[in-house]
């Protein structure tokens, strides 16, 4: 029984392994390193762990990545991710940044960034809000069909239960009305940083 455990675990181990791997077999053996490297730098991945995977992926077929040339290309990649649209589309998506951008284009990256991630989030918490309020709904339709058959004592219950339900959809309007607002204000800041992705930022009245 132990040796069969042991024989779970060490399969467990090897596919964990196996999805961890950054690179097939085949590709390590047909690598391009300054290509993979640009396409690491363009998705911005941070460059040591990024390299490590893939020197251990490659470790299967005995093929030591040329760390030289693959950092050229990243450099190269890295041009195309640190910019403002870049930083922008990356926000959007909910992708991490990895601090990987050099001082001079940092800047603007995070300026795109930071709107792009404001928007995601603003986004996903209006989504959150409506699948809550669709669950709590739902749960009121089923209650009030219960209430019809249901015996004396146990009305109170339903009936408070829901009051409770009504209650946290009052609460949910109110939450989802200031989200769409401050969703319209993101939105607006990102169109106008689409149009004028180089310039500052307007000054706001009252700021």
């Amino acid at each position: 029984m132990l040796r069969l455990l042991f024989a779970f675990a060490a399969i467990g181990f090897s596919l964990f392994l196996t999805s961890c791997n950054t690179l097939s077999k085949e590709e390590c053996v047909a690598a391009d390193w300054r290509v993979i490297g640009e396409s690491d730098g363009a998705a911005g991945h941070e460059p040591q762990e990024r390299f490590a995977a893939h020197a251990k992926s490659c470790e299967r077929v005995k093929i030591v990545p040329d760390q030289t040339i693959w950092y050229q290309g990243y450099q190269a990649g890295l041009v195309r991710y640190c910019t403002p649209m870049s930083g922008l589309m990356h926000g959007q998506a909910g992708h991490s940044y990895s601090n990987v951008c050099p001082p001079a284009t940092a800047a603007g990256f995070l300026r795109g960034y930071t709107l792009g991630n404001r928007q995601h989030s603003l986004q996903s918490r209006l989504s959150s809000l409506q699948s809550d309020y669709g669950s709590k709904e739902a749960e009121i339709d089923d209650l009030s069909r219960k209430l019809k058959d249901a015996p004396d004592a146990d009305r109170h219950d339903i009936r408070r239960r829901m009051d409770d339900l009504e209650d946290d959809l009052r609460r949910i309007r109110r939450e989802q009305r200031d989200v769409e607002d401050e969703l319209d204000d993101a939105s607006a800041e990102v169109q106008w940083f689409q149009q004028n992705p180089n310039a500052a930022p307007p000054v706001m009245p009252g700021y």
